[in-house]
């Protein structure tokens, strides 16, 4: 119950902030930029998966913040818009290079329930704590293209709903089960071979 209620307070004192910055007050502008610094600069990096690209993208989805915050409506949560905003940024800025990804079967078909991969957070905690493990884990998620990436590193890492990653990537619910089905797979047969030899 007292989870719920602060989870309602803080909805309540965000709101409260956007208001006030769309109106124009600094400070609440200033203290939403602060409240998303770290969670934007994460993500940035999960998917630019470069310190550098990371802090241009965060820098420049707060500058579009801060030029198109008038446009938001509140129908969704401010981090589902500012995780858009991150995307979109990292996609523009990494398909300006020539990556050579693996290339996954792009068919968005749902799948059953019964056929879908448990969520990552399944694996043995001294797995992902295993130095050597989460290298080659990393390496794997670096292969994925941006479109598959972008969708495990919101439901599986970040810990978003599908629905929630559907919203902010505008694709249907079973579409990115289809995606997050098919990353897990490949990741966890990256990971395989180390698994079999050592567990």
């Amino acid at each position: 119950m007292n989870e719920s209620l602060n989870t309602r307070k803080h909805q309540i004192d965000e709101a409260d902030l956007i208001i006030k910055a769309q109106a124009g007050d600094k400070k609440a502008l200033s203290r939403l930029v602060n409240n998303y610094e770290k969670t934007v600069y994460n993500f940035a990096f999960k998917i630019c998966r470069d310190p550098e690209k990371a802090e241009n993208t965060m820098q420049e989805t707060f500058l579009s913040m801060i030029k198109s915050l008038h446009q938001f409506d509140g129908k969704s949560k401010l981090s589902t818009w500012l995780y858009r905003i991150v995307m979109n940024h990292c996609l523009m800025e990494l398909r300006k290079k020539k990556y050579n990804f693996i290339s996954l079967n792009d068919e968005e078909t749902e799948i059953p329930e019964d056929k879908l991969i448990p969520d990552w957070s399944n694996v043995p905690s001294d797995i992902t704590e295993n130095v050597e493990l989460k290298k080659i884990l990393d390496e794997a998620i670096n292969k994925l293209s941006l479109d598959y990436r972008v969708v495990f590193v919101l439901r599986d890492i970040n810990g978003l709903s599908t629905e929630e990653t559907a919203n902010i990537t505008d694709l249907s619910v079973p579409a990115v089960k289809s995606r997050l089905h098919r990353a897990r797979a490949f990741l966890r047969n990256e990971l395989s071979k180390v698994l079999e030899n050592e567990y």
